[in-house]
């Protein structure tokens, strides 16, 4: 509830775009093996994800911000849940702390809140793990089958990457254990899963679009990914980027487990044992994905359970000087999180006085949980589990109230959309979406069309020169600015409004 929570009918923007019109798509012409823009197949992604946002959204008749999240949130609670699960046993302290720092990190957050394959790769390959674990100290190896059906899932949400990773943590568990038997026969078996998995998806490209769908699939899907043509970071990217893209969890797991290393080389438990499971298996995720020269922050999303169940391990132990301190850093920061964020927000609130106008209910709300949080900080039967919470109140109210709706103030495509549209859709000329990208800005511009529509896609000045009238162009203001001095540049503005935080205008081609 704390996830889908205010999400009914929000503007859609940036990556949310593509998957809210696929799925509009689909409800349009019926579900697909792929999800389609244009009418066509698009070879990226699978179907798979498309299908959950449109069965969420059958219900209600369209697609709207909560029906495209509902999958996400949906996959995001299941994560706490295994972790609850995997440390209440140890100890429930453990157990409450890491799921606040999960709460905490700003990816997560982001990412619950969103249509992300990413945080679902993220579930199903930590609830590998946990089934993993479960086989050998929960005595439930009956359900270690589950591995198998949820590296399926896996690969249908993410392709090949989706299978790779939760198999690479799995393989991980059994390499750090020395179960040598079962790590070559679950890598085989993994090996010929992804084999036939990506078979079936190369067939299933060529019933659907035929040869130059199969080609345009193995491009997207894996060499693009490999070779470096969507973006290329350095090596170490994940590494240095995850300090600021992961925090609290990510830093504070590093302190641990340099703390580990120094103090307790000679100490053996179960929690310990497993502490060192999740270090190895965040830094199998790490390094695995830091092969492929495509890198974004939210692709390392599986290493985030493990981070925070190292980052809450001082919660776990009750010897220790360095942990103690840990321990108070930890609960410290968590006390003052609701003032932090309310002082950010006075000083941030002159320089975006339209974005920021209507924050006063959660400046109040922040304000309370600062006075309840002080108190709790020197009741120590009380804080544990106080501060984390108030901390963890803190940061999603203002996310959800203040940084979600500046976001999409500033990024809405939706107004100027339907100006366009209002101005146009009686009108039998063509809609011409100048240098949009077919597969960019177009995309944000037909997510808000509900209806079925051809736009001709011009990029250059001189295709665009090209185009006979009469005829509507939709362009940025800045373009337009560039045409100025040729026959195009005179024509008059038809409409003009802010779409994706740029300044875009709407000008009529007459007829010859």
């Amino acid at each position: 509830m704390v996830f889908i929570i205010a999400s009914w009918h929000l503007p859609i923007i940036g990556f949310d775009s593509r998957f809210v019109l696929f799925a509009q798509e689909m409800l349009r012409h019926g579900p697909g093996f792929f999800p389609t823009t244009y009418g066509e197949p698009y070879p990226d992604y699978s179907g798979f994800t498309t299908w959950l946002i449109y069965l969420a959204s059958l219900p209600f008749g369209q697609v709207t911000s909560f029906s495209a999240w509902l999958p996400t949130c949906i996959a995001s609670a299941v994560m706490v849940g295994l972790i609850y699960r995997l440390l209440s046993p140890y100890s429930r302290r453990w157990a409450w702390l890491s799921i606040a720092l999960l709460l905490l990190t700003n990816t997560f957050i982001t990412e619950t809140r969103a249509v992300s394959l990413d945080q679902m790769l993220a579930t199903v390959s930590f609830a590998v793990f946990y089934l993993a674990y479960a086989c050998d100290h929960f005595g439930s190896s009956r359900r270690l089958w589950l591995v198998f059906a949820l590296l399926v899932l896996g690969f249908a949400i993410r392709g090949p990457i989706g299978l790779v990773v939760p198999a690479g943590v799995a393989c991980s568990y059994y390499l750090f254990g020395q179960q040598w038997r079962r790590f070559w026969w679950f890598g085989m078996a993994a090996l010929l899963l992804l084999v036939v998995c990506t078979l079936t998806l190369l067939l299933l490209a060529r019933v659907s679009g035929g040869e130059a769908l199969l080609a345009e699939v193995v491009r997207m899907q894996v060499t693009s990914r490999m070779d470096g043509s969507e973006g290329s970071s350095p090596l170490f990217w994940y590494f240095a980027s995850s300090m600021g893209n992961y925090a609290l969890a990510y830093p504070l797991a590093l302190v641990v487990l340099v703390i580990v290393a120094l103090t307790a080389r000679r100490q053996t438990s179960a929690a310990l044992h497993l502490l060192y499971l999740c270090a190895f298996a965040g830094l199998v995720v790490m390094v695995g994905l830091s092969i492929p020269q495509a890198k974004k922050a939210r692709y390392v999303l599986p290493m985030l359970p493990m981070a925070a169940i190292i980052a809450a391990y001082p919660f776990q132990v009750r010897t220790g000087r360095a942990f103690w301190w840990l321990r108070g850093l930890t609960l410290t920061l968590c006390c003052f999180i609701p003032g932090a964020l309310m002082g950010g927000l006075l000083a941030v609130r002159p320089r975006f006085p339209e974005a920021l106008s209507d924050i006063g209910p959660v400046l109040v709300g922040l304000g309370l949980l600062q006075l309840i949080a002080l108190p709790l900080l020197m009741r120590p039967r009380l804080r544990l589990y106080g501060l984390p919470a108030c901390a963890v109140l803190a940061v999603w109210i203002s996310y959800i109230g203040v940084f979600e709706k500046a976001e999409r103030t500033l990024y809405d495509t939706r107004h100027f959309t339907q100006g366009v549209l209002e101005r146009t859709l009686d009108d039998k000329a063509p809609l011409v979406l100048h240098s949009m990208g077919k597969d960019a800005k177009g995309i944000k511009f037909m997510v808000n069309v509900n209806q079925d529509l051809q736009p001709v896609f011009t990029e250059t000045p001189e295709q665009l020169s090209a185009v006979k009238g009469p005829a509507n162009v939709v362009m940025s203001n800045g373009d337009f600015q560039q045409l100025q001095g040729t026959p195009l540049g005179q024509l008059p503005v038809w409409f003009s409004g802010r779409f994706d935080k740029e300044d875009y205008v709407l000008v009529r081609v007459p007829a010859p």
